[in-house]
């Protein structure tokens, strides 16, 4: 079987998934909502959900088998050393895979077809060659500085540096799909097919004779990983061939880069703030807490998907309606999007947190502390709810430098609240912390975009009539 084929096979599941499911939820939809102006919005939010939801399932069963099979220790070096790739693989992208979702729907809407194709080009240029870098730097820091690193993690980071290329191209390709409304697209690669392999070749791996270690799992997931992101390239530029037919590209880079680079430290510090406090733990505690507090972590974005899904789903719809100018319809519009988040995250928290003695329980014999750990999470990821996706709105409606500067700070809070608390309190600690840094990024962006924008963007609120005069950043 070629290479090609391989890939094609992996993602046959994820197409005949997107016919099913959308479907359904056109059915839905006609039910529920009617095809009004937001129809393909709710339509991609109820996809994204379904997704998440689904994919919560995969990867909770996936950490389980893993954390079972490879023993407390090396699981907990294995999760720490994933994290750091997938937060440098994000960061790799350099905000243009946010900055697609931008502009490639005012750019189809205006017929600006060279603009698209030179931009989705850009988009994952700028991933792959970053993220290349990156890992050849990391690699060579390493060497040089390996004496100072713990032995168990040495070989592991060096095989995590060779996940970054592929790990940038998939996010960078999944804004691309987000931008053209094809949600199902954007996220059964990373989402369903990914989580799905890694066990299985792990499984593989060990049939084959290989120690049940961090090191195996590494090669495990470097495997899944390039099966998946080939097959999403291969699908994914055929998709964009047939919509936007073969041409020439146009390039506006400077401008892209303006916009992409506060894109980026936004991104860069929420994508930071999510997932420091498992690498915080892994510098101040041994790999056996870190699988504790990410067993627990994992558990709880049971909930968080719940926001992922809203703001995957409405993010390109503020994109339109800030370029339309339709502010009343923005402001229900957000208003609805809180509500969209608070309640499903209530609802699937109170349920997690029940629960939660059982479902860490699954883990192994020594991963019941992390419950405490739960409940503090759940305080913060319900602070967020409860604004809902205000920073996509900001992005959206370009008041992206002072979004970055929220979570610049925010940031700030979690790190040093990890610092101060971790080495007293151990993973209740990382969970203080960050806890508090998700209400103080909760608050701050209520007020900036009630200033901003003039709308009170709560789960309470009554959408604003008439916005405010104030100017983008």
């Amino acid at each position: 079987m070629t290479v090609e084929n391989s890939a094609e096979s992996a993602l046959a599941p994820e197409r005949k998934f997107r016919r099913s499911v959308t479907g359904f939820l056109d059915k839905t939809l006609q039910n529920i909502g009617g095809r009004d102006g937001h129809h393909e919005a709710r339509h991609m939010s109820l996809i994204a959900f379904v997704i998440r939801v689904i994919s919560a399932g995969i990867a909770f069963l996936a950490q389980i088998f893993l954390a079972r099979i490879m023993g407390q220790f090396e699981y907990g070096i294995f999760v720490f050393v994933w994290v750091i790739a997938v937060i440098a693989g994000n960061l790799s992208c350099l905000g243009f895979h946010t900055a697609v979702i931008r502009f490639l729907p005012q750019y189809r809407a205006s017929g600006d077809i060279g603009e698209i194709r030179g931009l989705t080009f850009t988009a994952r240029l700028v991933a792959l060659a970053t993220a290349s870098f990156i890992a050849l730097v990391g690699v060579a820091f390493l060497y040089m500085f390996g004496d100072h690193v713990a032995a168990y993690y040495f070989v592991p980071l060096v095989l995590g540096a060779v996940l970054l290329p592929m790990i940038a191209l998939g996010d960078s390709m999944e804004g691309t799909a987000r931008a053209n409304s094809w949600v199902i697209q954007a996220l059964a690669p990373t989402y369903l097919v990914r989580p799905v392999l890694i066990p299985l070749a792990m499984v593989a791996a060990i049939l084959l004779g290989f120690d049940a270690t961090a090191k195996t799992a590494m090669i495990a997931a470097i495997l899944a990983t390039y099966a998946t992101t080939t097959g999403q390239l291969m699908v994914l530029g055929r998709r964009l061939r047939r919509r936007y037919k073969p041409g020439p590209r146009t390039y506006r880079l400077a401008y892209w880069g303006k916009i992409a680079l506060p894109i980026f430290l936004i991104e860069g510090f929420y994508f930071l703030l999510t997932n420091s406090d498992v690498v915080m733990v892994g510098l101040f505690l041994q790999p056996d807490k870190v699988a504790t507090y990410f067993a627990a972590a994992k558990t709880m974005a049971l909930v968080h998907f719940v926001f992922f899904a809203v703001k995957a789903g409405m993010t390109p719809r503020f994109s339109q309606l800030v370029a339309e100018d339709k502010f009343q319809e923005l402001s229900h519009f957000a208003v609805s999007a809180a509500r969209w988040t608070f309640w499903p995250s209530l609802a699937v928290g109170a349920v997690v947190l029940l629960l939660g003695p059982f479902l860490l329980s699954l883990f192994g014999p020594n991963f019941s502390a992390g419950h405490s750990v739960m409940i503090i999470l759940f305080v913060g990821i319900a602070a967020k709810a409860f604004i809902g996706p205000g920073e996509a709105l900001l992005t959206m409606a370009g008041h992206q430098k002072i979004c970055a500067l929220i979570y610049f700070a925010v940031l700030a809070v979690n790190v040093a609240g990890n610092i101060a608390l971790i080495p007293h309190f151990g993973i209740n600690g990382a969970a203080a912390a960050t806890m508090t840094a998700m209400i103080a990024e909760a608050l701050l962006l209520f007020v900036v975009v009630r200033t901003r924008l003039g709308i009170a963007m709560h789960v309470l609120s009554r959408p604003q009539t008439h916005a405010t005069n104030s100017e983008a950043s």
